[in-house]
């Protein structure tokens, strides 16, 4: 099995989180924020959410990095134990 949850899940946080934070830059000095008592959660919330997907994506690829993608046949590790054996 290939498939690492971490890595779709990782974009779909880098994804909306970019999207939240983008959408927070843009409404900074908003009227929308007064119930909020001016605090501006959706940069706040969606720069979190874009660090836990990156996060996320960069575990799931760096996991996928150290997998040897075939084990060593023991006939293998056999001659790699005792190196001048004829």
């Amino acid at each position: 099995m290939g498939l690492d949850i971490r890595i779709p899940l990782g974009l779909i946080f880098l994804i909306t989180g970019a999207i939240l934070s983008v959408f927070g830059v843009f409404t900074r000095h908003s009227a929308i924020y007064s119930k909020s008592m001016g605090i501006n959660l959706n940069l706040i919330w969606g720069s979190l959410m874009f660090v836990f997907g990156l996060v996320m994506f960069l575990v799931g690829r760096r996991q996928r990095w150290q997998d040897d993608p075939a084990p060593p046949r023991p006939w293998e590790r056999a001659e790699s134990q005792s190196p001048n054996r004829h």
